[in-house]
């Protein structure tokens, strides 16, 4: 691109320029993807206390008593589901109070759902009968402001817009934070406060530095369960080895494949659930059994979930309370003999396997309580806040009609050669590593081309006039 009028600057004013642009190019192309997660996200990690008041009668009951057994109470529980229903997993009553979750699975039902049905059990009465979604079982309001989070109700296609924040954000972070870095030690910290668009840009380079951390964190964490750019991840983690344990449940192999961390999120479909046929509905006499053996075992939390075998594999019980300190052990159990043929403790994690448990559940809200969700809603916030101050910044420095403006590609052939290969080069590996940015960026790329040469042919024709 050429026709640039403007004298060569030195190569570090150059390089601000164009990082500069392309901080801007993202903001304000992908600002609308990260305003939708961020308020998405907010409103997802302060659910819990919303939902407990919400289902309170399918969750709780008054009544006093002890526990029947688990096999009775998924007994009252398959007469109410009927004969379609395929009984796969129970999760006992985690306290006094608590009810207990028996989970059937019906050909009505879509990906990742089952039909959970609550027993008191003490009484047997059914307290509720609810469809829940994916490996944690959550309801259906937060399955609702789940899906929005994800793929704003749009399916599969809808996926893509929040992988497209989570790939971009950081990129848009990391440059924020260097033009605050710059801007701070030049003449523009030293002018006018009462200048409203400097007051502006401060304040959205304040909130983005001091949110940048957490921005950071979400990005990163976000991308572990994107289609594209976390199949990248999953498969740089099989080769590195940093896979996350699982049991095996087969009786004839003494190690399973690793299991990767989308089983563990809201999205991912139920293990074991596919292809279960009724010889596993006659094993849930023995639930009481594999319950006591699992204690025995070790399996000490009171939020443990137990599914039951399919032909020619084993029962899983595994905990599920990822709060802090997690408990996320899960055990193997053969249901001829009551022993556990295979154990995956979280003690024994490798540590990036740990890492990334508690990065997606802190990502989610769920790891420190209510702390953790005051503070991811904050980022969110926080985030919003930044973005609408970046488009306010782009309102207030809008180019008068007519103006030629200084389109990215031509503040990348204003690079020294040196940084234009090492730039080329960066870029490349961004569109490999998160696909979605690859693609993103050439439409950038077109946009901006498109975007200059209209901007020049508008000026010429003014000229003539």
């Amino acid at each position: 691109m050429t026709g640039d009028p403007r004298p060569a600057a030195s190569p570090a004013v150059e390089l601000r320029a164009f990082i500069a642009r392309l901080h801007f190019y993202v903001g304000l192309f992908v600002g609308p993807f990260l305003l939708a997660a961020a308020l998405t996200g907010v409103l997802y990690v302060l659910t819990p206390q919303l939902e407990e008041a919400l289902y309170r009668q399918a969750l709780r009951t008054d009544s006093a008593g002890p526990a029947r057994s688990l096999a009775a109470q998924a007994e009252a529980a398959r007469a109410i589901a009927g004969p379609d229903a395929r009984l796969f997993a129970v999760r006992p009553a985690a306290a006094p109070g608590r009810t207990t979750r028996v989970m059937f699975v019906e050909p009505q039902l879509g990906a990742s759902e089952s039909r959970a049905i609550f027993v008191d059990p003490a009484t047997f009465a059914v307290k509720g009968d609810l469809v829940v979604y994916g490996t944690s079982g959550i309801l259906p309001f937060r399955t609702t402001l789940d899906h929005l989070h994800r793929d704003l109700l749009l399916g599969e296609p809808g996926r893509y817009y929040s992988e497209l924040a989570a790939s971009w954000l950081w990129v848009a972070t990391l440059g924020g934070v260097l033009l605050w870095a710059w801007r701070r030690t030049g003449r523009l910290s030293r002018k006018a406060p009462q200048n409203a668009r400097l007051r502006t840009r401060r304040l959205h380079g304040l909130i983005g530095v001091s949110l940048s951390l957490g921005l950071l964190f979400l990005s990163a964490t976000g991308l572990t369960w994107s289609r594209w750019a976390g199949g990248r991840i999953d498969a740089l983690r099989g080769g590195l080895g940093w896979v996350t344990p699982s049991v095996s449940l087969s009786l004839d192999a003494a190690a399973a494949p690793a299991m990767g961390d989308h089983a563990h999120h809201p999205a991912g479909a139920p293990p074991g659930v596919a292809g279960q046929d009724t010889a596993g509905q006659d094993a849930a006499g023995h639930l009481d059994a594999v319950l006591a053996t699992a204690l025995a075992a070790g399996i000490d939390s009171p939020m443990v979930e137990i599914r039951l075998p399919r032909p020619g594999s084993a029962w899983l019980v595994r905990e599920y309370d990822r709060s802090w300190p997690t408990q996320v052990d899960s055990l193997a159990i053969d249901p001829r003999t009551m022993q556990v043929t295979s154990r995956a403790d979280f003690a024994g994690f490798p540590l990036v396997a740990k890492l990334i448990r508690w990065g997606i559940d802190m990502h989610m809200g769920i790891l420190f309580g209510v702390a953790n969700q005051v503070l991811m809603a904050a980022l969110g916030i926080g985030l919003m806040v930044a973005a609408l101050h970046g488009y306010r910044i782009w309102w207030q420095n809008r180019p008068a009609p007519g103006a030629l403006p200084r389109s990215l590609v031509q503040s990348w052939c204003r690079l020294p050669p040196r940084t234009q290969i090492i730039v080329a080069l960066a870029m490349a590996a961004l569109g490999w590593a998160l696909p979605v940015a690859g693609l993103s960026l050439a439409a950038f790329l077109a946009v901006d081309v498109l975007r200059w040469r209209h901007a020049r042919t508008s000026a010429r024709s003014l000229a003539a006039e």
